[in-house]
């Protein structure tokens, strides 16, 4: 994906929805550290409006030195900021994992050890785990979550003092969105702890422990807008040749290709029965063999079915138990029964197969590989959100204000379009006053999303952005369950496949870039200042 598209995906984006292929969610569970920072930065210029409350001293010195990194020092409550902020993204990310992969969020970080399995899950490099552990107990891993979020915070630290070092030799001017953003983010901070009924002071004593003043917070905030924003100019210069995206896809066909197919499952388990008290029976060997038989045999007679020139979804009816899909859009999963068959590289059209994955009996008929070559776009947008009611759903009048609201939004959106059209009208014009006016997390890039591709935005969105008529310069007014956008189509991208392997390749860019920026960083601890962390 493109620099700027990484950057829309770590900010708030109404009207967008989630990537539909397990292929992509399992790519991004897969980043490497250097794209987790990515959600770091989302977590650090949002934290004022995340109130997360966990064990810390309240006695953090302000000047008391913890880190030292390349001759810069940093101090206990500075380093403590990260160290948040690291936390923070951990929960953001997997906060409904968090207790199944042992950590209490309630309990101290520091007397928690990260168990073998979490270890692994996580790709954590471990300082040295028992080799041998007692029979009947877990292994030591030897890092405590406390370990391990303050080695993410200081590597980060590390990552972003190189990069702004780079920054400020090139003498690189940053854009207007990394000022505003930051002022939202003090604004907001401000008015969180209001609405908390303390003071600043007081609200970042309680998220990081004494000694982060407004200041300070400020100064490491701006530190990371500014980050952000060099990594999205340098990600954005990386630009591919046709030949080497088509390169790249053909070193690993199977993450971009999409298969169209059809198929049927059928269950070979054998159902559990009740007593005469009620109690569960699970079924006998016998009974299990049976049922897996059976299916066995349903499932080739729906085979021989279709090589007998009938149709697999008519086929279904007549079995029960057997139940009938169609994918025109199907994504490779490794590992998957179904995946390793259709991903073949000698299937054809009409091919057709019984496959076993335990239990469960597939029939599946093949019927075209192909690559996305739909078009991208590049999209410019204000949102104007819905105003919040008074009545609450289910009582009356609550229809009549929700169409109220609605008409509400449409009706300010069309007055912002007007007095885009009443000025230069320009591409440039609707960016500023996106950045004006919009409430979306875009309105920092002037309201920008590129490399969008079909399918990936909320019904009206996507359909007004791909309409076949759809020209450069063209503008409307769109309404979403999230309120109405004013548009503005800054025109076609890369073909969807092509994206994807830009994306990749930039990524691999970036992770080079990063490693030999801070491959000879020194980064020395000073044990009195980091023990009052955490």
């Amino acid at each position: 994906m493109s620099a700027s598209r990484e950057k829309q995906n770590r900010q708030a984006s109404a009207g967008q929805a989630e990537p539909k292929t397990a292929r992509e969610a399992q790519q991004r569970r897969e980043e490497k550290r250097t794209n987790l920072l990515y959600g770091t930065i989302a977590a650090a210029v949002v934290i004022a409006v995340i109130a997360s409350f966990i064990w810390r001293s309240n006695l953090i010195p302000k000047m008391s030195t913890a880190a030292t990194i390349d001759g810069e020092k940093y101090t206990a409550s500075e380093v403590a900021y990260y160290y948040q902020t690291a936390y923070r993204n951990f929960l953001n990310q997997y906060s409904y994992f968090a207790s199944y992969l042992g950590l209490n969020t309630g309990a101290s970080l520091k007397s928690q050890e990260i168990n073998a399995d979490t270890a692994s899950m996580l790709g954590i490099e471990l300082p040295g785990a028992d080799s041998e552990p007692v029979e009947g107990e877990e292994a030591s891993t030897g890092m405590t979550w406390h370990d391990y979020f303050l080695e993410q915070a200081l590597d980060n630290m590390s990552v972003i003092q190189s990069v702004l070092k780079t920054a400020d030799a090139e003498g690189f001017q940053y854009p207007a969105g990394v000022q505003a953003q930051y002022d939202d983010n003090m604004a907001a901070l401000r008015s969180t702890a209001a609405a908390s009924g303390v003071s600043v002071s007081q609200y970042l004593k309680a998220n990081f422990g004494a000694g982060l003043t407004e200041k300070d917070y400020g100064e490491q905030l701006m530190r990371v807008l500014r980050y952000s924003a060099y990594v999205d100019a340098y990600q954005s210069s990386q630009v591919y040749s046709d030949s080497q995206l088509e390169e790249a896809y053909n070193a690993d066909r199977n993450s971009y290709d999409h298969v169209s197919y059809e198929s049927s499952s059928i269950s070979g388990a054998a159902e559990s029965s009740l007593d005469a008290d009620g109690n569960t029976v699970e079924p006998t060997e016998e009974e299990s063999a049976a049922a897996l038989e059976s299916a066995r045999e349903t499932a080739q007679a729906l085979l021989d079915g279709v090589k007998a020139g009938g149709e697999l979804e008519a086929l279904v009816d007549d079995y029960q138990g057997a139940t009938y899909t169609t994918n025109d859009n199907g994504s490779y999963t490794a590992g998957s029964v179904l995946s390793e068959w259709l991903y073949d590289s000698t299937r054809k059209d009409g091919d057709a197969a019984v496959l076993e994955d335990g239990t469960v009996q597939y029939v599946v008929v093949f019927h075209d590989r192909f690559r996305d070559e739909t078009p991208t776009i590049d999209i410019r947008h204000i949102l104007v959100p819905l105003g919040t009611g008074s009545i609450a759903e289910g009582e009356e009048g609550y229809e009549d204000e929700q169409a109220q609201l609605k008409a509400d939004a449409h009706a300010k959106a069309e007055e912002l379009l007007a007095q885009w059209q009443s000025g230069e009208a320009t591409e440039d014009s609707f960016a500023a006053l996106a950045m004006a006016e919009s409430t979306d997390g875009s309105k920092y890039d002037g309201g920008l999303y590129t490399e969008v591709y079909e399918g990936q935005m909320v019904a009206e969105f996507n359909d007004w952005c791909f309409n076949a008529s759809r020209q450069s310069g063209d503008t409307g007014v769109v309404d979403t369950q999230y309120g109405s956008h004013v548009m503005y189509f800054s025109g076609v991208n890369l073909n969807r496949w092509q994206s994807q392997a830009a994306g990749i390749l930039r990524n691999e860019a970036y992770t080079a870039w990063e490693n030999s920026l801070t491959e000879n960083v020194a980064i020395q601890r000073n044990e009195s200042g980091l023990k009052l962390i955490g």
